[in-house]
Formats: structure tokens, sequence, C-alpha cells
């Protein structure tokens, strides 16, 4: 199904190294017919290259950026997602903390242009609040609207949350039609992952897919929004 002139579909999706069961998170990402996929945690020690073009493929997508030098944060996207730039970026290190980044593309469909990231903030609380200001200053550089997705590794009313949710609109308290709790995927009981957007989009609908599969496939479900130009 072709979606209509101007509409976006972005999936925000957990993978957790593909450490689960890689070929259901491919599954995963077929059914929702995303035309842009924000990953976290993708393949970014041995072999990571290989491991992230074999998701792509599986997946019916191609890689846009990302990997090992985006602190494991990777970009896929739909063969009709026309892709302008991109960048590849780390974040401030935390001493004893994993390295965060954040992996960015401009890419354009018909009727809309957009600004796409792919986020995941870290355990330490500190560290989360600074990353927030470090991801929003990098996006204030395109001119395009943005969709900021990931996992916040906290919940909607804590700091780093509130302020992403000040700056862009938290997808699934402005969409008609969403919501879902996504951690842990067995048996999801908090909301930890988020798609943030432009208010000069409209999200036509933002929640976790039901899909066969998803709770063995990664320690997340995902998330999928629709997004328009306004």
């Amino acid at each position: 199904m072709t979606e209509p002139a101007g509409t976006l579909r972005v999936l925000a999706y957990n993978v957790r190294s593909l450490r689960d069961d890689a070929r259901a998170v491919a599954e995963v990402i077929k059914f929702c017919r995303p035309d842009v996929v924000c990953v976290q945690e993708a393949p970014r020690l041995f072999r990571w290259r290989a491991k992230c073009a074999a998701l792509a493929r599986e997946s019916g997508l191609v890689v846009v950026t990302g990997g090992r030098p985006a602190g494991a944060m990777l970009l896929l996207a739909a063969l009709r997602v026309r892709v302008e730039t991109s960048r590849d970026l780390l974040l401030s290190k935390t001493p004893g903390q994993h390295q965060r980044g954040l992996a960015v593309a401009v890419v354009a469909v018909p009727g809309l242009r957009v600004t796409v990231a792919a986020m995941h903030l870290g355990l330490d609380a500190a560290e989360r609040r600074r990353h927030v200001d470090e991801v929003l200053a990098e996006l204030a550089r395109f001119d395009a609207p943005v969709i900021l997705a990931g996992d916040v590794n906290e919940e909607p009313t804590e700091p780093a949350w509130r302020v992403l949710a000040d700056r862009c609109q938290d997808g699934y308290a402005v969409a008609p039609a969403g919501g879902g709790p996504t951690f842990p995927a067995g048996a999801p009981s908090r909301r930890i992952d988020g798609i943030f957007v432009d208010p000069r989009l409209e999200v036509l609908s933002c929640a976790v897919p039901d899909v066969a599969g998803v709770e063995g496939a990664s320690d997340h479900r995902p998330i999928l929004a629709v997004l328009r130009s306004r």
C-alpha cells in the first residue's frame, strides 16, 4: 500500500544488538512498512557493518547511516526515500558509561522533506539531561522539520523527556490514535521510547504496533508514527 503524498511512516526500535532474534526483528520491521527506521543498539562490534547491512536487506530497506560511528544508532530507509545528507555524531562520553551517539539524515518523499534522527539516552540521569542539550543543539543546525526517535531510558514525567516534549511534540501525546507501553517487550509496563515531532508536522498516529513475535524479537517493542506536512 502506497502512502499519500506528503506522508511518512517512521519506526523507532531498540533491537538490543540483535542478540535475541534477528530474524524476528526484521519481520517486525517489514510488517510495519516504514519509510524510515530509527534503530537503537544496532550492531557495533565484530562485523557490525555486515550485520547492519543484513538487517536492512532482510527488512526490505537500505542503510542510510550509523552503526559504530554513531554510538550504535542506525538509520534505515525504504527505496522511495531520497537521502539528501547524513551525519553521525558521538555525544560527550561519561566515564564508566557506554558511548552514546546520534545518527541524522535529511530525507525526502513526495511532498515532504524532513530531518530524521535516532537517539539512545543512557542510564545515568545527569548524562541524559546533558545529552538532550547536545542532541537539540545538533538538530537546530538543520532547516527541515525534525523527527527525533529513540530510547529515552526514562518516562514522560522525568527531566530529559520533559525537555524533549517542550521542544517537540511527543507523538503519543498529540496523536488522535496511539499509545502503549514499550518495555519490557514480553510484558510491557513502561513507556521509555518515544518519537518527538517538529510542530510543523502533523502526527496522524503514534503507537506500538501489534505484530506477531514482537515479544521475543528484542527487549523493547517498537513505536510506529505516521506523519504528514501541515
